[in-house]
């Protein structure tokens, strides 16, 4: 950033440094902004404060807009010389950089005086809407604080500001409830859970004497959607026969105003944070708020702190592509003003030299780039720019070759003019369908015209080049004659191909007619299914048929089923080998039922048109009137469950080696969410029906349940089946099987995969019973060591632990809206994998610095080191 001047704060009635000097910016239709380096998908604070200091000439503040990339992030109105407006934004990097930027001025000068990024702990602020939405910090409020200051770094190793309930100032905190007192404490206070509240603000707290807490306040662009986060701790010493129970009563949300707050015993004891927090709920701009106990409780309502972030949803940049081809004109004219502009170049206020659609996202529809003094060839990359219909670049130093342009099929002006281009005219351009003008004159281009250009259809100027002149009649003759002998060729080619194909299919139709009668029933059930792919090792298969094999093989391979090897949802699984080598598993089929038969033919149906690494192949099956059976490629190292359920045998498996299974399970996942059509729903997804193969690679297995989404539903009905422990209450409520019940499953076997424990057991889990009641209560107080395996304590990087139970955690949410989809979860898995591979260095850089400044106010268990704040800060005076 090199615009802007500094200017010197007077009359300012604050003492700190940052705030003596400001930096303002021109008055006029350009961005500002500021470049901000981060590191892709990890969560930060990022800050921007402004005091103006003297009072305004003729009493007129500023007011401009605040941008975070492309999204509007505030409007900043100063009406005050001496107060500090702070904006706050929560975010999780989109990328490796954000901008922030200033415009939009209506009146006086855009100005700032301090930005500021603070990396956060990877456990803070993790919502299940961060891929679309931001968090923009509407208060921050320490309740029972000594004095009007506000609390922040050093005590605050994250460098939040925790305004004081002291604080007189418009629309802030008013209407206290009667007997409210404001206590506090010097013990040290627990705060090692998931957001990390400084412990200085965790010491004070209001109390409702009178059994009642109430607050108004005044919340900036709401009504709105929000999460709101309260902060809890008991620092009073209770009696024997004292209890402290509340609820909130306003503003009234079924689900939280009907919860009982016990502090100590939610937070597992006294002087230890309990920090509950409301996901999503909507908000008024005036925001009443009371706590009140309840009727069995001897002590009143108690509060230490409160957060509210407002949902700010992320608004689509400017379409990447088309940025690095303006990023690569910029380059060929280095010095010049037009380069200087900052940003994205549509949302705020364009560069002065593009013209942008209203698309989501926006492409560029215009390129003015008139007498700019660009210098070199005209770069490749233009040809990405699908949206542009007018491009200016005469009047330059432009050299080389025309490029090819042939994909800009909504081009309509070209003006190349005056420039310094050689070669041909590209035969494209007279092909190009919405070009209506095109100016090349004063160039040095050569050779013939395209006779397209020609014609009338396009305004075409090419004067000024002497080496370019109009095709030629002899050429015209000889490319007609070119054109019959390749049309010719073609068709002879085309009659070939299509004779090759009838053979081959009234061969294959003739095989099948002749082949085995045995197996028609199930042949006739799988002849409707769409395929996934209809290859198997180079030849063509009918749609839905699979290698049938003979009984008699069968039992060869299996020595008369002399290997029991385990049991399916089907029946016993045996060993085999076949003639060929090939090692296989035959699962024999031992419920006869009708329903027993679909299962049966929906397996040999899904399997034989199925193909990917991680799903289990299916060889072939036998079926007759009394016995049916698949044979599958062997797996020889069992399910999943056999390495990680706690047991004499257990075949430990370390983090990497998991995390690495859970990928493969996830892709298969996704392909037959992704890559089928129509999707197929597994239905039973479980440890026990992921198989790992010789190298350990984790395939899925066991289609019995499995069933296809119609194409034009987002559901199936079917009477729910499945696994105790993993099946989805949602579909299990309603019988509305979606992806998301897959979903749901599978985040089940990761919360196995990082404790290790069983999906379903009273006596690991008490009243919770199951996993997931169990671990989510942990995870929500951010405690992720207590469902760790005990194998893997002190043996793995937490951060990648955490990175799984977050969105396991998301996968198991209640309702399937809020989970997210296969290659989310892969996405997930694969940064874990790079974290604990040291790929993505969290904790390499800084360290030194954040134990020092971390002492005993943040015993965090998560290797990450705090935040560097002498290097995440920009003032005006060091820009």
């Amino acid at each position: 950033m090199g615009n802007g001047k500094p200017v010197v704060v007077v009359n300012a009635d604050v003492n700190s440094q940052q705030y003596q000097r400001r930096r303002d910016f021109p008055a006029d239709t350009k961005k500002y902004c500021y470049t901000l380096n981060t590191k892709e998908r990890r969560r930060y604070l990022v800050r921007a404060t402004f005091l103006y200091g003297s009072p305004a000439a003729e009493g007129t503040y500023p007011k401009f807009q605040l941008y975070l990339d492309a999204t509007k992030w505030a409007t900043i109105t100063i009406s005050e010389s001496s107060r500090i407006y702070v904006k706050e934004m929560i975010i999780r990097a989109p990328s490796n950089s954000i901008d922030v930027c200033l415009c939009c001025a209506t009146t006086e000068s855009p100005f700032i005086s301090t930005l500021e990024l603070r990396p956060l702990n990877l456990s803070m602020y993790a919502t299940d809407y961060e891929d679309n939405f931001y968090l923009k910090v509407a208060a921050r409020v320490d309740f029972g604080a000594q004095s009007n200051e506000p609390i922040r770094y050093p005590d605050d190793p994250y460098d939040r500001i925790w305004d004081s309930d002291l604080e007189k100032r418009p629309n802030f905190l008013v209407d206290v409830a009667a007997g409210t007192e404001r206590i506090n404490t010097t013990k040290y206070i627990n705060t090692n859970t998931r957001e990390y509240p400084p412990v200085k603000v965790m010491q004070t707290a209001v109390v409702g004497t009178k059994g009642m807490l109430s607050y108004r306040l005044n919340l900036d662009d709401f009504p709105a959607n929000a999460r709101a986060f309260a902060y809890f701790a008991e620092i009073e010493d209770l009696g024997i026969n004292e209890t402290r129970k509340f609820k909130m009563e306003h503003p009234y949300v079924p689900d939280y105003s009907n919860a009982v707050v016990n502090i100590a015993e939610n937070a597992n004891g006294s002087y230890t944070l309990y920090e509950p927090s409301y996901m999503n709920i909507t908000l008024d701009f005036i925001l009443s708020f009371s706590f009140v106990k309840t009727r069995d409780s001897t002590r009143g309502p108690l509060l230490s702190a409160m957060e509210i972030c407002r949902y700010a949803q992320i608004a689509a940049k400017t379409d990447e592509q088309d940025v690095t081809t303006l990023n690569a004109f910029r380059s060929m004219s280095l010095g010049s003003d037009w380069t200087d502009e900052d940003g994205d170049p549509c949302v705020g206020t364009q560069w002065e030299w593009v013209t942008c659609s209203t698309t989501i996202p926006p492409r560029i529809t215009k390129i003015t780039l008139s007498g700019k003094n660009v210098k070199g060839e005209i770069p490749p990359e233009l040809n990405h720019m699908e949206g542009l219909t007018e491009l200016w670049l005469d009047g330059n130093s432009l050299t080389g070759s025309i490029p090819d342009l042939s994909n800009l099929v909504n081009l309509r002006t070209i003006h190349l003019e005056d420039n310094k281009l050689t070669g041909p005219i590209p035969s494209y351009l007279g092909g190009l369908p919405s070009l209506i003008e095109l100016d090349v004159q004063n160039n040095s281009l050569t050779g013939e015209i395209p006779p397209s250009l020609l014609k009338g259809k396009v305004t075409f100027k090419y004067e000024g080049n002497p080496n370019l002149r109009p095709e030629s009649k002899h050429n015209k003759r000889h490319k007609v004659i070119l054109g019959v002998s390749v049309g010719a060729v073609v068709l002879l080619f085309v009659l070939i191909t299509v004779s090759i194909l009838f053979l081959c299919h009234f061969r294959t139709k003739v095989s099948h007619q002749k082949g085995d009668t045995k197996g028609e029933s199930l042949r006739r059930s799988t002849k409707a299914s769409t395929t996934c792919s209809i290859v198997r090792g180079g030849s063509l298969m009918d749609e839905g048929v699979a290698y049938y094999i003979p009984l008699s093989e069968i039992e060869e391979a299996t020595e008369n089923f002399s290997k029991k090897i385990g049991k399916g949802s089907f029946g016993p699984v045996y060993y085999g080998r076949l003639r060929d080598g090939k090692e296989v598993a035959v699962k024999t089929m031992a419920d006869s039922s009708s329903h027993g038969t679909k299962q049966f033919a929906t397996e040999v149906a899904l399997l034989s048109r199925i193909h990917h690494r991680n799903l289990v192949p299916l060889i072939g099956y036998f079926e007759d009137d009394h016995q049916r059976m698949l044979v599958y490629e062997y797996m020889h190292n069992g399910t999943l469950r056999d390495h990680i359920n706690e047991s004499t045998s257990q075949k430990h498996l370390d983090w990497l080696a998991r995390l690495h299974i859970a990928e493969d399970a996830a892709k298969g996942l996704e392909y037959l969410h992704t890559g089928c059509n129509p999707s197929i729903i597994h239905r039973d997804v479980k440890t026990s029906n992921i198989l790992l193969d010789i190298n350990m690679r984790a395939k899925v297995s066991d289609f019995g349940l499995s069933r296809q989404a119609e194409e034009d539903l987002t559901h199936v009905s079917s009477v729910a089946r499945g696994t105790v422990g993993y099946l989805d209450p949602e579909y299990y409520a309603n019988q509305q099987l979606t992806e998301k019940s897959d979903v749901y499953s599978f985040g089940v076997v990761l919360l196995e995969l990082i404790s290790g424990r069983r999906p379903v057991s009273t006596e690991e889990y008490g009243a919770e019973w199951s996993i997931v009641h169990w671990a989510r209560s942990l995870i929500r107080k951010g405690d992720v060591i207590s469902i760790m395996d005990r194998a893997l304590v002190g043996r793995v990087k937490v951060e990648s632990v955490w990175r799984i139970a977050e969105v396991a955690i998301q996968c198991v949410e209640r309702h399937g809206s809020s989970r997210p989809r296969m290659h989310e979860i892969l996405s997930a898995i694969q940064d874990a994998i790079k974290i604990e591979k040291g790929i993505d260095k969290l904790s390499s850089s800084g360290s030194s610095k954040a134990q020092s400044s971390r002492k005993t106010l943040l015993t965090s268990f998560l290797d990450i080191e705090s935040p560097d704040i002498s290097n995440s800060s920009l003032t005006p005076s060091a820009r």
